[in-house]
């Protein structure tokens, strides 16, 4: 699959909600590319999907001025 092409999809969506195999191959690839190790490339992933779920709820409430 064509990088600009997942880029371009990952673009078109706000959240992790239909991630593709390639798209996650191509993420964990690039932090491999920026120096991090195999391991420390799929804990970054999987923790950026675990706290965009969890905050996900969130988007739709109203914010609190403080």
């Amino acid at each position: 699959m064509r990088t600009s092409h997942v880029i371009e999809k990952a673009s078109e969506r706000d959240t992790f909600d239909d991630v593709t195999e390639d798209e996650i191959i191509f993420v964990w690839s690039s932090f491999k590319a920026a120096g991090l190790s195999g391991d420390e490339a799929w804990h970054a992933i999987v923790t950026g999907m675990a706290l965009n779920m969890a905050f996900a709820r969130s988007k739709g409430m109203p914010q609190i001025e403080q």
